[in-house]
């Protein structure tokens, strides 16, 4: 299937919109339904990320299913255009841009979800605002200073040499499918129109998105980079987020390349509430690898507030502490 006008892959029940937000950006993003509650998906970091290549499966599946779902393009990826830089690099640019975003496009309560970097956006996110957020799910990434990246990374069991290198785009498609099928673990869903739009987005926004990669990793900590004080007090997650009783769950994938799943028994261990999952065949990209358990875990939880246990099951409810009868709807007999 050819790409749009746009550039970007045709999904049906799936639209393109632009709106220009307050600071002057020009935000993309695409949508799906036209009414119910509201739902913000964040996509992932690699470059040539966007809502279109993060949430084609879900958003649809959401929309028909009684949900206004968003999918915006964070400044250096998709078609978003930030020339002047208003957002600036780092968590912190990314946290202002989704407040700007879901108040151009008159969101005052929503569900949130992101994946990967976009995991670290919705917990930015929601520990700054939480008035607006109805509830949030999680998918395989960070959760700021409550378990710092570098710990997370240090929990691998595996050597660094043969961790994925997700910083080789030189620019080709064959670089940017092999980053890809190295993330992807459902190696069908990566389509020729899917590296195409990647490809084009990546090179478009290259020069950027270097910048604001290298600054996310230094607010980060990693390869020895010294965050800002200042910066780090204000996207400080640790006794804010972890506090929180805003009702939210955690995937993350037993196949995970970038970071083990062990990574996230960190995480569960200093979340006491939130209900984590640990879905075999799953990669970083959970949503994609297993679309069809992912949507119904996300409409259950979205649509009931609480997760089926017959889904929990198949998507690997954590044994490591009893289930959160407030979030999966444990059956009697069962320890909770």
């Amino acid at each position: 299937m050819p790409l749009t006008d746009e550039g970007i892959i045709e999904v049906p029940g799936m639209l393109s919109r632009w709106v220009r937000l307050g600071s002057g950006a020009k935000a993309h993003y695409v949508t799906s339904g036209e009414s119910g509650p509201a739902v913000v998906l964040l996509h992932g970091g690699i470059i040539g990320s966007s809502g279109t290549a993060g949430w084609r499966f879900m958003a649809p599946f959401l929309g028909a299913n009684g949900f206004r779902v968003f999918c915006p393009d964070m400044p250096a990826f998709g078609l978003t255009e930030d020339p002047d830089d208003v957002y600036a690099f780092g968590e912190g640019g990314h946290a202002d841009f989704v407040h700007d975003f879901v108040n151009a496009v008159c969101l005052d309560k929503f569900h949130i979800s992101g994946n990967s970097m976009g995991c670290s956006n919705a917990v930015n996110y929601v520990t700054a605002h939480p008035e607006r957020i109805l509830s949030y799910a999680l998918i395989a990434g960070g959760v700021g200073d409550i378990v710092p990246m570098p710990e997370m990374m240090a929990a691998d069991p595996r050597p660094m040499d043969v961790r994925p290198n997700i910083m080789q785009f030189d620019g080709t498609p064959e670089s940017m499918r092999a980053m890809m099928e190295a993330i992807i673990y459902r190696g069908g869903a990566i389509s020729d129109d899917l590296i195409t739009m990647r490809t084009k987005a990546a090179n478009h926004h290259r020069e950027a998105y270097t910048k604001r990669m290298q600054m996310m990793m230094a607010d980060n900590g990693r390869d020895g980079a010294v965050p800002d004080v200042n910066k780090a007090a204000r996207m400080s997650t640790k006794g804010r987020f972890d506090k929180m009783t805003i009702p939210g769950i955690y995937m993350y994938g037993r196949q995970d390349v970038l970071i083990s799943y062990e990574a996230g028994f960190l995480q569960e261990d200093r979340l006491p509430n939130v209900q984590f999952f640990y879905p075999d065949e799953t990669g970083h990209q959970g949503q994609t690898d297993q679309p069809d358990l992912f949507n119904q875990v996300f409409l259950e939880f979205f649509r009931d507030g609480k997760v089926s246990w017959e889904t929990a099951q198949a998507a690997g409810i954590s044994e490591r502490r009893a289930p959160n009868p407030d979030l999966v709807a444990v059956p009697a007999g069962v320890s909770a």
